[in-house]
């Protein structure tokens, strides 16, 4: 959920609970004060929120990357929930399309929930309740689920990704990285016509995953190997992209170089791998967070005139991301299944975090998306 302001948090009001990060795993549950809606503003009960990997950066380090947080801060943004109260100027039938077009992602004034890159920072929505501009809600249809529509902020990564990439009808795509970023990658290029989408991730049930719950068509599990030079890791990244072209397309054959990358992990040998992987005049998007300075084969992109482009979250994506999750049939994408562990109320979100840093439960169970449930799952005005 994007906002366009901090919420108040220090006006009087109705009391809400928020959790509220401190420090570095100092996570506190607090009273706050809430108005009712402005104008343009509707009044949500948050019901669901999913767990981020910038989320768990701001736990674990209270910093993601060079963003350093400065006040304390809630965390979450990948949220949906039941509209309670609504502004003034806001029709009840209103759509809730975005009426504002263009890149706004890439704004330098704009402000994210639960990104302390902007002063004041935007809270985050692990709050009871939220006010939030009406003109960038979605109305969820009555047979997707809050859980889904959490969903739909990660998905919109994807969407961008993949109108960035234009693939064309029967692309052969990669993609690095089998968390739920990647996974929705693959999904959306294989929504979006790509003939052969492959996932590959050094963790084999995760790549299995895909291929069984119908994220992706081919699978590719990368060798922990490691170079003790810039030249030997530059080496090894060919080898994993030889390797790679050897998978079979559906249609038979190998599949050679791809037309295009999406690279989810930020992991230099990943990126470097993907450059290597392909094909002359394709693309390579680059979405993971990785490390900030990377040793890159440049030459090896600009003689084969590759396109490396980068991903910035998302814009207007949510109508197509609603339309998308909406959609079932056998061999689509189960994004239900994305959903790997659910924790009840603002008091598990330790509990929570702490399941969203390991790739497994105690179970051997995969784990992908945590989400924390709230309030008592109304449907209704969502």
């Amino acid at each position: 959920m994007a906002a366009e302001r901090t919420p108040d948090v220090q006006q009087k009001g109705s009391q809400i609970r928020a959790s509220v990060l401190h420090g570095a795993g100092d996570l506190r549950i607090e009273d706050r004060s809430i108005f009712p809606p402005g104008p343009t503003d509707v009044q949500v009960a948050v019901r669901a929120t999913g767990l981020c990997g910038s989320d768990l950066h701001y736990y674990r380090h209270y910093r993601n990357g060079d963003i350093i947080v400065r006040e304390p801060m809630s965390l979450g943004h990948e949220s949906a929930g039941v509209v309670v109260a609504v502004g003034s100027e806001v029709e009840q039938s209103q759509k809730f399309k975005v009426g504002d077009k263009g890149r706004y992602n890439i704004c330098k004034e704009m402000k994210f929930r639960s990104s302390a890159k902007a002063f004041p920072h935007a809270q985050g929505t692990l709050q009871d309740r939220i006010n939030h501009p009406a003109a960038w809600c979605h109305k969820l249809p009555e047979d997707v689920s809050l859980d889904l529509g959490a969903l739909l902020e990660p998905l919109g990564v994807a969407i961008q990704a993949t109108k960035r990439a234009q693939l064309p009808v029967g692309a052969t795509v990669l993609v690095f990285g089998a968390g739920a970023v990647g996974l929705l990658v693959a999904a959306m290029a294989k929504v979006s016509g790509a003939g052969t989408v492959v996932i590959a991730d050094i963790d084999s049930g995760r790549v299995n995953f895909a291929v069984d719950n119908n994220f992706a068509h081919r699978s590719f599990t990368v060798p922990l190997k490691r170079g003790r030079t810039i030249e030997e890791n530059l080496d090894i990244a060919k080898e994993t992209a030889a390797e790679i072209a050897k998978v079979t397309k559906l249609s038979g054959g190998a599949i050679g170089e791809v037309d295009a990358v999406f690279e989810c992990t930020g992991v230099p040998s990943c990126v470097q791998a993907s450059i290597y992987a392909t094909r002359p005049g394709g693309t390579v998007l680059l979405i993971g967070m990785g490390t900030p300075i990377q040793t890159l084969p440049i030459s090896a992109a600009a003689l084969r005139e590759v396109d490396i482009k980068g991903v910035f979250r998302y814009a207007n994506t949510y109508p197509t991301g609603v339309e998308v999750v909406s959609k079932k049939g056998p061999d689509y994408p189960d994004f239900s299944k994305l959903v790997t562990h659910r924790y009840k109320g603002l008091e598990s979100a330790v509990e929570a975090f702490d399941m969203a840093g390991k790739t497994k439960d105690d179970k051997g169970n995969l784990v992908i998306k945590v989400v924390i449930e709230t309030g008592d799952g109304e449907k209704a005005n969502r």
